[in-house]
Formats: structure tokens, sequence, C-alpha cells
């Protein structure tokens, strides 16, 4: 009879840092038994973050304890970020975390693809085209037949192209496609040097009363025995916490898409329909008719009892009286000859005997970040917290695979620790996210090293493996290599320890705009990542181009220390872009690297190698008016690119709005979805709208029908839609030539539409009042033209700009006709 306490597993409480050591509760280690004790794998598959459903992944996780991950085949690199102003790769990062830190409450695990998310697409044909299918296909089986699951899970449904974004379906089309081939031996062969062929037993579409546009149609379509119907609304007393809960704390993750959610309680049935693969023997069970017990692999019968013993009779008072059962079945374990299972459940077991013997192990590096070759010290430590004999025999640092011996013994509650110089190889790699390494193209990561495809992060190699004895079984502890440091204000803090280049070179800006003949200063921030940095500072550029100086001599003696170097650059007299490239020369190396962090409470802070860059563009551009407010929305950089242009850019809180106050601004600016992330907006915008009425110009830029805060953005009414032109290249026409937006002070041609980057524009109004006008005419290819992605008023004394063209993406690319087009929206009535 195993004794029980109601132990809670506060999840709420639960701190989000991948880095620190694991300290199981006796009932987080009873959860570990009980899915130690079912073989059972489960893959949901989908295309973005938040795309997941994390019911149904919380659910199996927990529920029924199967192995369960998600493969997103994007980053989401291409979305909004409603939290900063990071956008593409670094959205893509932030993202990677946020769905880390949802399987991390949920359960499950998360894999990925090499497709970069581009953007929105409107059919799976555009898709598939623009990320490779072959590549993401091959993906897609490559995870497959590493994980092995039983079970795939389409959150899309492959049969209906064209009503979803077209990398939904693309996804479902990828899945269904994979699950007929991950068996065959002939595709894909370069696969099998790493892993075995595969053939899943069952494939679902995970759907819902969304696909049938109402209740009622779904219920009656669900009521057909093909669908399998069960309840996920299941409450964990071990938690404390109910299923519906825990996925709405996982879904919380997603806060770059303001996706908090609210968790709920009682019963939430979820509906999967077979499309390929054996009938299921239960309606209710995903699993019904495949063997999940350890007797489905080869020796797994003993194992399988000498579990479920430790399982019926597990001690939550004294999880270390287990110990003796657990360390038998490791043994065994490591004699079955199935490797698939024989790994996981070496991985699983070890977990758990390490938690029921109170084993702490953890190596802390003196430093946050080294560079190749440098010497950093050590700092580990191991305690046994149980009456188990417990030895330390030795320990390992990696990747030099140096060995120290120690033959410690751990006695109960004794802590032991110890010192080490640690030195990093001279030809370590940056832990920078390896997907961006390499220059992919529009849609594809490159990746060159085949093992790192699907793994949502670089694998860190600095590691320290502790070479442990418990009652005589032998069992080793891989740990990496962590910096933590205590704070005054929260404490005990923990990172992720970082390898990178010995000095960080980075421009202030992204791109400089040379609006005239005038020069500005370039700023180059040189950081030293170790002690003593020495080196010329070089930039070159075009002849076209005048620079001063060439050159900077740099001196920085302390490791952490930085200055900021400013450099005159002169443009040509003609529009002309360029890229440059700093250059920092050692008497050893050169290096070319900026070094990025970003760092947000909810997900561990990252770090970024990229080489640095500069777009200088010369662009022909007037401008009428100086002083411009900005009220900001979801986070973007438009008031930075408007000062570039020579504008005097304020940025007020909502608060202070008042039309008087805002009387001395030549125009306001809302930021992108201003109205759907501001409140405030609700009780300021009558201000707003005052502020046109006596003569000025108010330029909105994009919302979200859904989420708005207002009933009337603008003085006459108009609709918003998800009406959108995708394809960045899209033709343009102009329906009113004459329009002061397209002549003053600025002529617009259609040649100020060449180089838009991802997307023309979103959500355009589908219907407005008769007072505004239409100046631009777009569509994506085999559509109909639409008509508002720029809507003009004359409201009173002044202008109303309502407008869904994508400048808050032009303008960080430094897209010149972007500019353009924007000074004369700024320039109406002046």
């Amino acid at each position: 009879m195993r004794k029980f306490l109601p132990f809670l597993f506060l999840i709420l409480s639960f701190k989000l840092d991948a880095q620190a050591p694991q300290k199981l509760s006796a009932s987080a280690i009873y959860e570990k038994i009980e899915k130690l004790n079912f073989l059972g794998s489960v893959l949901y598959l989908a295309a973005h973050p938040d795309d997941e459903n994390t019911r149904l992944i919380s659910y199996f996780s927990n529920e029924k304890h199967a192995r369960t991950a998600y493969l997103s085949l994007t980053r989401g690199d291409g979305g909004q970020n409603l939290i900063g102003p990071q956008i593409r790769e670094q959205l893509g990062l932030i993202r990677t975390q946020e769905l880390l830190a949802a399987r991390k409450i949920d359960g499950g695990r998360q894999f990925f693809s090499r497709a970069n998310d581009f953007g929105y697409s409107k059919n799976p044909e555009e898709t598939l085209k623009t990320w490779n299918k072959n590549e993401v296909l091959s993906d897609v089986v490559w995870v497959i037949r590493n994980f092995k699951p039983d079970v795939i899970i389409n959150r899309f449904d492959h049969r209906t192209p064209g009503t979803t974004h077209g990398h939904h379906t693309a996804s479902a089309i990828l899945s269904v496609e994979a699950f007929e081939i991950t068996k065959d031996q002939s595709i894909f062969p370069q696969q099998l040097e790493y892993t075995t062929t595969w053939q899943p037993e069952r494939l679902f579409f995970n759907t819902s009363s969304w696909f049938f546009g109402n209740q009622e149609a779904f219920r009656e379509a669900t009521k057909d025995e093909k669908y399998l119907t069960f309840d996920t609304g299941v409450y964990f007393p071990l938690k404390g916490l109910s299923n519906p809960e825990i996925a709405s704390l996982s879904r919380s993750q997603h806060q770059s898409q303001g996706f908090g959610s609210t968790g709920s309680r009682g019963s939430e049935m979820e509906y999967l329909e077979l499309i390929k693969g054996s009938q299921p023997t239960s309606r209710e069970d995903v699993f019904s008719g495949i063997n999940t017990s350890w007797t489905r692999v080869e020796g797994g019968a003993q194992i399988g009892e000498i579990l479920g013993d430790a399982q019926k009779n597990f001690d939550f008072t004294n999880p270390s009286a287990s110990l003796p059962k657990l360390l038998k079945a490791y043994s065994l374990i490591q004699n079955l000859k199935d490797e698939h299972w024989r790994a996981i459940k070496t991985e699983e077991i070890k977990g758990i005997i390490q938690a029921c013997a109170g084993l702490y192990l953890e190596a802390v590096s003196n430093s946050e970040f080294a560079s190749p070759g440098d010497n950093i010290r050590l700092h580990l430590e191991a305690i046994n917290r149980s009456t188990a004999n417990v030895t330390l025999k030795s320990i390992v640092l990696n990747p030099q695979n140096r060995v120290e011996e120690t033959a410690t013994l751990l006695p109960n509650n004794e802590d032991w620790k110890k010192s080490f110089d640690y030195k990093i190889p001279l030809n370590a790699a940056y832990t920078s996210p390896y997907w961006l390494n390499k220059e992919g193209t529009v849609g594809m990561y490159r990746v060159d090293d085949p093992k790192l495809i699907g793994k949502p992060e670089t694998p860190h190699t600095s590691t320290v493996t502790f070479n442990i004895d418990i009652n005589g079984t032998s069992i080793s502890f891989k740990k990496e290599i962590v910096y933590k440091y205590n704070d005054n204000v929260s404490g005990e803090n923990y990172e992720n320890f970082e390898i990178i280049p010995p000095v960080s070179i980075g421009f202030a800006d992204d791109v400089i705009l040379f609006p005239n003949q005038e020069s500005k200063n370039i700023r180059i921030k040189v950081t030293a990542e170790k002690d003593n940095t020495r080196g010329i500072l070089k930039l070159d550029v075009p002849s076209e181009w005048q620079i001063s100086p060439k050159s900077e001599a740099v001196k920085l003696p302390q490791k952490g220390s930085s200055i900021t170097y400013t450099f005159k650059v002169t443009p040509p007299s003609s529009q002309n872009e360029i890229w440059i490239q700093p250059e920092f020369e050692t008497s050893e190396e050169n290096y070319k690297d900026e070094v990025i962090t970003i760092n947000y409470p909810h997900i561990p802070k990252q770090t970024l190698v990229v080489p640095a860059k500069l777009k200088l563009a010369k662009i022909d551009i007037d401008k009428k008016g100086e002083n411009i407010a900005y009220i900001a929305g979801a986070g973007d950089v438009v008031p930075e690119s408007l000062r570039q242009i020579g504008y005097h850019v304020s940025v007020l809180s909502p608060a202070t709005i008042n039309a008087d106050a805002l009387a001395k601004y030549d125009a306001v600016v809302t930021g992108v979805r201003a109205y759907n992330v501001l409140e405030e907006l609700r009780y300021k915008n009558r201000e707003l709208m005052k502020y046109v009425e006596n003569g000025g110009t108010l330029v909105s830029q994009y919302n979200k029908d859904r989420g708005i805060t207002v009933d009337q953005i603008g003085p006459f009414p108009f609709k918003l839609s998800y009406d959108r032109v995708t394809e960045e290249d899209a033709e343009i026409n102009f329906i009113n030539a004459d329009s002061p937006v397209l002549n003053t002070p600025n002529k617009i041609t259609k040649k100020d539409f060449d180089g838009w980057v991802q997307e023309r524009g979103l959500y355009f109004p589908n219907t407005w009042d008769e007072n505004y006008d239409t100046v631009l005419s777009m569509h994506d290819k085999n559509e109909e033209a639409m008509q508002g992605s720029l809507l003009i008023a004359k409201y009173g004394k002044g202008y109303y700009v309502y407008t869904g063209l994508s400048f808050f993406r032009q303008f960080p690319a430094g897209v010149a006709g972007s500019y353009r087009l924007f000074a004369n929206l700024l320039s109406l009535g002046k």
C-alpha cells in the first residue's frame, strides 16, 4: 500500500528557468514514475507557435503519461511582436523560447523544421513553393523517424486549401504525405545514417467548431462514429490544477502574441478524425489497440513488473525507499535490444533515481560569457540527501574529455564542493542559434549539420559529467555548465553559459537614411569580452560614399568595457543604397560579428552572434512639417525611422492626449495595433478626432478587428477585415493619380513600391463611408483588386488617414519608397 500525502505541484509558482537544476517534489517524482511505465508517443503537428492545442498536449502528457511533442514547422518569424521591437529572426528566437516555456508547463517536447515563416500565405501551393516542399517534407520525416510516434495529430485539415493560412494547410499536407513514406528506406536514405525508418500507427485531424463555421453544424457532424471524442477537462489532485488550467498557463507563455489565457474548470471535449492508419478499438482513446506497456519491447516484462511495484508502493514521505527497485530496473533497461526505448527510458529513470536520492548536481561558471581559448573557473557541487550509499567516483569536463578522479563518499546531507580551471577549446563554436549561423533563403533556414535539424536550440557542448555509484550501481549524470548569480531583489538567478567572440562590434542603427547631401555620423560600439582587447576598427565604403576616419585604434583594458566610435559619412548626390560591415583587426584574427542579447522576464536570456551590418540609403525625399507626435502601439521602430528623415518625433503617453496639447504637432501617428493594445484610446480617441477637426493630420496604422478598444476608429465608419496583400511585389495601381498623397511633396510612382519586403499590407478595411477617398489598388495573383489599403478623409479643417500598408516592416528594411509615401501622408494639408 503506497503512502500518500496531498502534495500540490504549484505550477503557478514555477520559475521558467531552464538552466536551474531540477528539484522535484515527491508528487512530481511519482508522476514521472507513471510516465516511466507508459511506452507510447504522440506527435502534434502544425505550422506556427500558438497553433498547438495546449489542452490536448497537456492531456496526453499528464493524463495518459505519453511522450508528447509538438512539431511547429516554423518559429513564427513572420508575425508581429506585441512586447517589443524585435521582428523576423529575433522574433523567431523569442517565440522559440516561448514554445519551450509552454512545453515546460504542459509536459511536452518541442521540435521545428527549417521552414522560415515568410509571412501570411493565402494557399498551400505558394507556401510549399517558397519553403521548398521537399526539404520541409524531409524535416517532417526526420522528426517522425527520430521521435517515433505511435500517433500523429494534425491541427489543420489537408483537404481544405484556401480556407485558412497557407502555412496551416501545408503543414497538414506534409504530415499526411510523411505518414505514408517514413517507413520507406529509399526515401531520404541519407537520414538512415543517424536514425531508422518508422511507421506511425494512426494519423488524426484535431477538428473543432472553428472548422465548421458554427456550433450546430459541428455538433451534427461529430455524431458520426468516425470521430474520437474524449474529455480533456480532467483534474489532477497531485498538481491541484485541472488540465484546462495547465493548458491556459502554457498558452499564456505566448506573450509576444498577446495570448494570455484564463484557466477554466470542468468538462472540455476534444474531437479527432482518423485520417490514416488503424481504427482505434475505443472512441475515447487514441492508443486503444496499441501496446503501451513494457511488454512492447523484448525483455521489458520484468522491468514492467518491477516498476509497477515501485509505482504501487511509492512512499511520498520517503521517495528514496524506491531506489532499490529503480536501480534494478535501470540495470535491466541497459540490456534492452530496442535502442529507441532503451535510450528514452534510461534518461527518464536516471532523472527519477537522482530525484529519489535527493541528489543535487551542479556545474557553475564564474563568468556568464567566455571566448574560444579562454580559461574560466568552474564551481562544482554534489550532495546526496538520502540514506543510500552514494560515491562520486569521478567527473569529466567536456568537450575536452578531461577526467578528474574523486572517489568521494557522499554521506547523507553533507555537501561536496570543488573548483576546477576549465579551458574553452580554441575551435569551440559560438553558442548562437544554429539556424541563424548561415544565410538561408526567404523560405528556408540553412542548417548544414543534419543532426541539428528539428532541435529547438543549439545543444551546449560545455558540460560536466558526474560519474556516481549508488548502492553499487554506476550511473553518469551530464550537466550543462551554467552561470549563476545572486540578485538583491530576486535572489538566486541562473543564465546560460555562452561562448561568444572576444569582441563584439555593433552599429547603433540598422539603417541610416540620407534625405539630402548632409553628412551623418555612424556610431559603432566595440565591446570587449576579454581583458586587454586591442585592435584596429576599420570601415570601408564604396568610392561614391565618403567616410572619415578610415580606421580607429581600439584599446579596451577590461572585459565588459566598451567604447563607441563615430565615423562621418557623406552620401553621393544621387539615390543609392549600400550595405557596410565593420572589421576589427587583431594580431591573431579579424572579427566582424555583433553579440545581441534579448532579455524578457518570461523566457531565458538569449544571446545571438550575427555579422554586424548597416544599410546606408541616400533617398530623394521632401517633407512638409517638422514636429510629429507618436502614440506607440504593439511595438515598432517608426519613431526612430521618422527621425532619420529629419522629423522631430515625440512619443506620447495616451494619458496626456488632448486636442489642445496636440495642436503644436504637424501630424499625429498611432502605432501598429494601437487600438488593440491601448485601453486608454477608448476614452482619448475623441480628443484625436478634435485634433483633426481643428486642422491636424492623423495617420492611423493597421489594427485587427478582433479586440478593438473603440466602437469607431476614424471620424467616419469603416469595417476592418482580414483582407491583405501578401505578395510584396504585387502590382500597384493608382485610383486617383491627382491625389496629393501621390504628388506632394514627393511625386510617387510605381517605382516607389519596388523592393518592399514580406507583404504590401494587412487587415485592410473592406467597406467604408463615402467620405473616405481611396488612392491605391492592389491584389495578389488570381484575386480581385483591393482598394482599402489607404483611406483618406477630410474632416473639419484637417485630414484623417487609415492605412494597412506595412510601413512598420518597410522602414527597418530601409525601403526608400515607403518613406517617401509616408512623408506625403504626414504633409497632408500643409
